[in-house]
């Protein structure tokens, strides 16, 4: 939500700076997450300054130029070649002098330079509006009243100020600070001051001769309705200081009708609606509920089918609007509307988000609707809007207020107490500090008494219904700052079952980090397209948008998404992992899984002057595999080759039908998916099946070997679909005692050996704790393994 400084001071006169709001709105619960400097157009008529053409003479080499000599308040005139039919002696212009870089309101922007024009000196630019940004017109100079002081900036001139923008994270619970006032509110109780609402005092209905007709058949769906009519207004373009208020928070300008309510709804908070009044028939507007499947087309001229629960606005043939949410094609504001109904609602939230949802529509009105608005709030909206109507467009109020409103909102009535909100905060804040800030939040004190207050919550408040809610209001104007630290802590020990799940969690986060790794969070919520289970999928019931519309059924689909938003900054040489969980329906249960990913991409060393990029191979997170399992102390498994539709090829670490580890290449398809082209290599670890594994893991100490490792090559030629692992299995089935390892140091394929066959070089490294092992029982033990290759493996040694 945006949020501009120049309007938040129209409500609250503070002598505070941009930054030191940005600092106290964060501090109150309403995080900023940007503070920007803004200016009405681009460029802000920086450089731009007021001048007097004193000489306008022909120019001597061309037909269509004029070479003038223009003061403009800094000493000699400077000469400047115009070519515009209308520059004349005595006038006031606009000069772009030599180094100013002028915005045009279309293409790129240029910079001033002294320059020759068919042989003539020109030191500056005399603008037309275009050139500068100021409008689109291009049939001259712009000539400015006598009154223009010579040598004053353009932008004072103009009064073009400088703004600055907060982009506020709003949460959902405060619809009520989802505009310029309820920020000033909040601002107000902090700083202790009052705020000022928009002067209604001029509002009068001129006349009756517009009377529309309301019926609100749906009072569940619609508490309150407020509306009047407006005749003999001109849609036009709206005047310059109504756009600029818009466009510095983001709003496209699109009409002065349409402004006004999107001026109104992000000043106070009050969605509003205007409909073209000679388009509702029958001069009649109902507020109710259509038969399921009535076919409806939306502004965006989109044909929908309405649902039976849908609010919608209609005449007394027809629906013109979905009630809070989008309105009609045929019966909006266009260049020939002269007279207007205006619409100022209260809609029930669940109603609202559910038929915004169920259309697939976000709009300004429905974020607020869904959230709760100020059913108070209805007729002063109507009135402000009503008012700046008449100011913007012309025409006369022709109807008086209508005010549909049977049941009046009560405020929310909560008792809280001294000693209780106290224990909540941790600290002691004196009764009548709370009492002072409870009052500059706008809750009425009803009674009070030695231990505690009753109160009454205007219903704009729609999340502060209970004393916690009230202890929390009271701690963010109170300030969380302000509680201290204590410096006394109690604790108290506990037996943890083992392996402690943290404890072992960390210790492998902090390997992974030692590794140059970075811990990633994604969000649990994930769009439907990436399960690819879909019977299995935990779907939400009321999904902020389709994009977060599941929950994950694997962590890759979100770290994929991390991946490509790095690499599109480029941040190609990644290494990334999370401890996350995965959720499953499987048999009309909801399960979750933990899991750890490790991902790789891009480059496993950067270039450097001896040596140049080494890409990221299976093999680098196959070694990051292995740590980890090293790590915990994990062995006696079995790997084989993993073929189904989540790797592109890899390997799987499993004991008996439990699965450890599957690691391997991301799928072209998975990759395609998140928009990726590199390739990526990912770990998936059942995070569960591995704390189970090491739950009965020891801790041996033992001494240091006093007798010497030896080492023995053996190379042979063994069959292609021989593995390492299958020979490796049988040297330590040969001999379980006194080999330490064996690893692969060579492999060769090639047309040198017979077909079928590969070349292994194995070394086998063999240790005897107790006593120095002899040359003929080393030969004895590698004999025993030669025979068993042989016969087992088909080996033929290699002499």
């Amino acid at each position: 939500m945006k949020i501009s400084y120049s309007w938040l001071k129209q409500f609250i006169q503070t002598e505070k700076t941009p930054q030191e709001i940005s600092l106290i709105l964060t501090d109150i619960g309403l995080e900023v997450e940007s503070l920007e400097q803004v200016q009405p157009i681009v460029g802000g008529l920086e450089g731009l300054v007021i001048g007097h053409v004193l000489e306008c003479a022909q120019h001597p080499n061309a037909d269509r130029l004029r070479v003038t000599k223009v003061d403009v308040g800094s000493g000699e005139p400077l000469q400047i070649v115009c070519g515009a039919p209308n520059v004349a002696a005595g006038q006031k212009v606009v000069v772009a002098s030599v180094g100013t870089t002028v915005f045009p309101t279309e293409g790129e922007p240029f910079k001033i330079n002294k320059s020759k024009i068919r042989g003539e000196v020109s030191e500056g630019m005399i603008c037309a509006e275009d050139e500068i940004g100021l409008g689109a017109s291009h049939d001259g100079i712009m000539v400015l009243p006598e009154s223009a002081v010579i040598g004053v900036p353009a932008k004072t001139f103009f009064k073009m100020e400088d703004d600055f923008v907060f982009e506020i994270g709003l949460t959902p619970n405060r619809a009520d600070a989802a505009s310029h006032l309820g920020v000033a509110r909040d601002l107000a109780a902090y700083l202790r001051m009052g705020y000022t609402l928009p002067d209604l005092s001029a509002f009068k209905v001129d006349s009756d001769s517009l009377k529309i007709d309301v019926q609100v058949e749906d009072t569940d769906a619609c508490p309150r309705y407020s509306s009047l009519s407006i005749s003999g207004v001109t849609v036009k373009a709206s005047p310059e200081w109504l756009k600029d208020k818009l466009k510095v928070i983001g709003i496209r300008p699109i009409n002065n009708i349409v402004d006004v309510t999107n001026y109104v709804l992000h000043e106070l908070g009050q969605p509003l609606h205007v409909f073209d009044a000679d388009q509702i028939k029958g001069k009649k507007v109902l507020v109710k509920k259509c038969p399921e499947g009535t076919p409806f087309t939306t502004l965006d001229e989109v044909e929908r089918k309405l649902s039976a629960t849908d609010l919608m606005i209609c005449n007394a043939e027809e629906p013109m609007c979905i009630a809070g949410v989008f309105g009609g094609k045929n019966s909006g504001v266009t260049e020939q509307t002269t007279r207007i109904f205006l619409e100022s609602a209260y809609f029930n939230a669940v109603s609202v988000r559910k038929t915004a949802k169920r259309h697939g529509l976000k709009t300004d009105a429905s974020f607020r609707f869904e959230r709760g608005t100020d059913p108070e709030m209805t007729v002063i909206a109507l009135k402000r809007a009503a008012l700046l109507i008449k100011e913007v467009a012309g025409g006369e109020i022709s109807s008086p207020v209508a005010d549909f409103y049977p049941v009046p909102s009560l405020p929310f009535k909560v008792d809280v107490n001294y000693g209780s909100m106290i224990r909540l905060i941790g600290q002691a804040i004196p009764a009548a500090e709370i009492k002072a800030i409870i009052q500059s939040l706008g809750i009425t004190v009803v009674s009070e008494t030695a231990e505690g207050l009753s109160l009454e919550v205007p219903a704009y408040k729609v999340d502060v219904t209970r004393e916690c809610d009230v202890t929390e209001e009271v701690l963010r104007i109170y300030g969380y700052n302000n509680i201290a630290i204590p410096a006394k802590v109690n604790a108290s020990l506990s037996y943890t079952a083992k392996p402690n799940r943290e404890n072992v969690q960390n210790l492998i986060a902090d390997m992974l980090t030692a590794n140059g790794f970075l811990e990633i969070w994604c969000n649990s919520l994930t769009r439907s397209a990436f399960s690819k289970k879909p019977e299995e999928a935990v779907e939400i019931l009321n999904p902020l948008s389709s994009d977060l519309n599941v929950m994950r059924q694997s962590l890759l689909q979100p770290a994929l998404e991390s991946v490509a938003y790095n690499q599109n900054r480029k941040q190609s040489d990644l290494k990334f992992y999370e401890f996350g969980k995965t959720y499953h329906l499987i048999e009309g249960k909801y399960v979750e899984r933990p899991r750890l990913l490790v991902l790789l991409s891009g480059a496993s060393q950067q270039e450097q002057w001896n040596h140049g990029a080494a890409a990221t191979s299976f093999y680098h997170l196959k070694a990051t595999v292995d740590a980890i399992i090293n790590r915990l102390g994990l062995a006696n498994y079995q790997f084989e080759e993993v073929k189904d539709e989540n790797f592109a090829y890899g390997l799987k670490y499993f004991r008996g039908d439990k699965t450890l580890v599957s690691f391997g290449a991301a799928t072209a398809k998975d990759r395609k998916q998140a928009g990726i082209e590199k390739e990526v290599f990912y770990a998936d670890f059942d995070w569960a099946m591995l704390l189970d594994a090491i739950r009965k893991n020891r801790i041996i100490n033992k001494e240091v070997p006093k007798y010497p490792a030896v080492r023995r090559d053996l190379s042979m030629l063994v069959d292609q679909q021989v593995t390492f692992d299958a020979l490796k299995t049988i040297a330590f089935k040969t001999e379980k005692k006194l080999i330490k390892q064996v690893q692969v140091f060579d492999v060769y394929e090639g047309d040198k050996l017979p077909a079928g066959k590969k070349s292994y070089a194995l070394n086998f490294t063999l240790q005897d704790e107790e006593q120095t092992l002899t040359d003929k029982q080393i030969d004895a033990i590698m004999q025993k393994i030669i025979t068993n290759l042989a016969e087992q493996a088909k080996a033929e040694i290699r002499k």
